[in-house]
C-alpha cells in the first residue's frame, strides 16, 4: 500500500496525516504553535518554533511504517510572511528586534497604511483582488517593514509565504507556489506566457528593490500546486522529518486552499459533480469561501481571478470572513454564564454543543417549531475583526442589537445562535454577490472545525436553501495537502484524477424550508445594520470637524 503525508500549519497548531491513495486517513498527530501578540493588531510567529513542531507530527504519524511505502508529501499553510537572512536564519518583523519573532501572521493588521496607500493608487492588479489589496496580504506587509524597520528590511534576503518557507525547509529549493503568489502577492498569472511580477506595479508602490538579482527575494521559479519540487526532501529534512530522502515533495497551497482541493471532489447521490457549481467553506479562525469556474470572472470585494490557484486549468474566486471559529469562541470566553457552564460539562462534552442543546430545549419549552426563530429580536453584524468580503473593509466593527441584562445561560445561548446566523449571512452576502457577477452556485460545501458544528451546518442549509455536503473524511484540509504529495509523487496521471480518487463520499445536509422566509427578514436587518455603522461613522466625522 502506498501512503502519502499532508502537512497542514494553522494558526495555532501543526498537524500531519498519513493518508492512504485512497483518501482515508490513517493516522493524525497535532502540535500546538507559539503566538506572539505584542500589540493590538499585531500578531508574530517563529518560523523555528513552526519546523519543530512539524518535524514532530510528521516524525509521530509516519512511526511505524516502512519509508518506502512513503511516496510523497504535500505542504499546506497560513498566508503568513517569513523574512529569513542570506544564511537563511530568522530576520526579525517584530519592533521587539528579537530574530525569534520573524512570521507575520495572516490575521496581523499593522499593514493598515501601507494597504490605503496601495488602493489609493489603484494600479490595473488591484482588479485582480475585486479592487482592493488586503491589509492580510503580503506585498503591504513587505512595504511595512521597510517603512517600519529598516534593519530588518536591509538584512532579510528571503521573503516566503509560510507555505513556501515549508517546501524550502523540506527540499532547499526556493521555488514558489503560483497558489501563494498569485493569491496574496500580486503576481500575475494567466494561460498565456505573459505570467511574471508587474515591474510597473512595485516601481510604484515604492517596493522596486525587490526587483535585484532576479526578484530573488519573492521567487522567480513558479511551480503549481503539486507539481514536483526538486529533488524531494533533502538529506537534512529526511533525518529530521524521519523519511527517506529524495520523498517526493509537492509544490504547497495555503490551507483553506487545500481545504478547497480536498473536498471539492467529494460525491454525494443526487448532487452534481460540477466543481463550478459548488462554493467550498473552509472554516477554522475565519471562513475561506472557494468557488472555481472556467471563465475569468472579476468580482468587486472578493478576491480574484486568480489562474490554477486551486484547481489546474480553473480560475478560482476566494471570498472570506475573518473572524468565525474565533468570533464564536470571544462570545463564549467572555459571557458571564461561561465558567458555570464549563464546571457542569461531562463527558468531554463541548460547550457548543451544550449550547445548541440548551437552544432546543428553550425552542420546545416555548413551542417554537425552529430554534431560529429565538432570536427574532437580536441581531448581529459579525464583523469584529474587519470585513474581507464582500465589502473589503477592514475599518468595520462588530454590532449587537437586542441586549439586556440578563447573563445566564440562556442569554448566552441567544447570542450564540446570532452569532452563527450573522455568520451564515455573511456567506449569503458573499454568494449572492457571486452569482450577480456570473457564478450558478448548487451546493456548498462544509470542511474545518464549524462543519462539526450541526447547528452551523444546518443554518448555512436553511439561510442560503441549498444542500450542504459535509464530507464523511472530515480532515479536508489534510486530505487536500496530502493530493498533493500523491500527484508530485505519480500516483495519478493528472490532479483531477487525484481529487476525484481522493475526496470520497459526504452526507447530505438539506435545508428547512419552514424558516427560509424568517431568515430573509433577517438578512434584511443584517444589511441594515452595515449601513447604520457606516451613516453612524459619517455623522460622527462631520461632528469632530466642526
Amino acid at each position: 500500500m502506498n501512503y502519502f503525508v499532508g502537512v497542514d500549519v494553522g494558526t495555532g497548531s501543526a498537524r500531519a496525516a498519513l493518508v492512504s491513495s485512497t483518501g482515508k486517513i490513517i493516522k493524525l498527530a497535532t502540535c500546538p504553535l507559539e503566538i506572539f501578540n505584542p500589540a493590538q493588531d499585531f500578531y508574530e510567529q517563529s518560523s523555528d518554533n513552526i519546523w519543530s513542531a512539524v518535524c514532530k507530527v510528521i516524525k509521530t504519524v509516519v512511526e511505524g511504517t516502512p519509508g518506502s511505502n512513503i511516496k510523497g508529501i504535500g505542504f499546506d499553510a497560513t498566508c503568513s510572511l517569513v523574512a529569513l537572512d542570506k544564511n537563511g536564519l530568522p530576520v526579525s518583523v517584530s519592533r521587539s528586534g528579537k530574530d525569534k519573532q520573524n512570521v507575520i501572521l495572516w490575521m496581523d493588521h499593522r499593514a493598515q497604511k501601507e494597504a490605503d496607500f496601495i488602493n489609493r493608487l489603484g494600479h490595473d492588479m488591484l482588479c485582480y483582488v475585486g479592487g482592493k489589496v488586503s491589509l492580510e496580504m503580503q506585498i503591504p506587509k513587505i512595504l511595512w517593514l521597510k517603512n517600519n524597520l529598516l534593519t530588518s528590511w536591509d538584512r532579510a534576503a528571503l521573503f516566503f509565504d509560510l507555505p513556501d518557507f515549508l517546501t524550502w525547509k523540506a527540499t532547499g529549493s526556493e521555488s514558489r507556489s503560483l497558489c501563494s503568489l498569485v493569491c496574496k502577492w500580486n503576481y500575475y498569472a494567466e494561460p498565456d506566457d505573459n505570467s511574471g511580477w508587474k515591474e510597473d506595479f512595485f516601481n510604484q508602490i515604492g517596493l522596486q528593490d525587490l526587483k535585484k538579482n532576479n526578484w530573488s527575494k519573492i521567487g522567480n521559479v513558479v511551480k503549481t500546486p503539486g507539481d514536483p519540487i526538486g529533488h524531494g526532501l533533502s538529506a537534512q529534512a529526511a533525518i529530521e522529518l524521519g523519511l527517506l530522502e529524495g520523498t517526493a515533495v509537492g509544490t504547497s497551497l495555503i490551507d483553506a486552499h487545500a481545504g478547497g482541493l480536498g473536498m471539492i471532489g467529494c460525491s454525494a447521490p443526487g448532487i452534481s459533480n460540477d466543481l463550478t457549481s459548488r462554493l467550498a467553506l473552509i472554516c477554522g479562525t475565519s471562513t475561506c469561501h472557494m468557488a472555481v469556474n472556467e471563465k475569468k470572472i472579476f468580482v468587486n470585494g472578493i478576491w480574484g481571478p486568480y489562474y490554477s490557484a486551486m484547481v489546474p486549468g480553473l480560475w478560482l474566486n476566494e471570498g472570506g470572513q475573518s473572524a468565525t471559529g474565533k468570533l464564536l469562541d470571544h462570545v463564549i470566553d467572555t459571557h458571564p454564564a461561561t465558567p458555570t457552564i464549563l464546571k457542569a460539562l461531562k463527558n468531554n462534552e463541548h460547550i457548543q454543543q451544550y449550547l445548541s442543546t440548551l437552544l432546543q430545549t428553550m425552542a420546545e419549552k416555548k413551542n417554537i417549531q425552529n430554534v431560529s426563530y429565538l432570536t427574532k429580536h437580536v441581531h448581529v453584524w459579525p464583523d469584529f475583526h474587519g470585513n474581507r468580503s464582500p465589502l473589503a473593509d477592514p475599518t468595520l466593527k462588530g454590532m449587537v442589537s437586542g441586549l439586556s441584562l440578563s447573563v445566564d445561560e440562556e442569554n448566552l445561548a441567544i447570542l450564540y445562535l446570532a452569532m452563527i446566523q450573522a455568520l451564515t449571512y455573511g456567506t449569503k452576502y458573499i454568494l449572492e454577490t457571486l452569482s450577480a457577477a456570473g457564478y450558478k452556485i448548487e451546493t456548498i460545501l462544509i470542511c474545518g472545525g464549524l462543519s462539526q458544528n450541526p447547528l452551523f451546518v444546518q443554518i448555512q442549509a436553511d439561510v442560503l436553501a441549498l444542500p450542504v455536503l459535509c464530507p464523511t473524511e472530515r480532515e479536508s484540509v489534510l486530505l487536500g495537502a496530502a493530493i498533493l504529495g500523491s500527484y508530485a509523487a505519480g500516483e495519478f496521471h493528472s490532479m483531477y484524477s487525484a481529487i476525484k480518487s481522493m475526496g470520497g463520499g459526504a452526507q447530505v445536509v438539506k435545508p428547512q424550508t419552514e424558516c427560509y422566509k424568517y431568515h430573509l427578514r433577517k438578512y434584511e436587518v443584517f444589511k441594515k445594520m452595515v449601513q447604520d455603522q457606516k451613516d453612524y461613522d459619517k455623522f460622527m466625522d462631520g461632528e469632530i470637524s466642526t
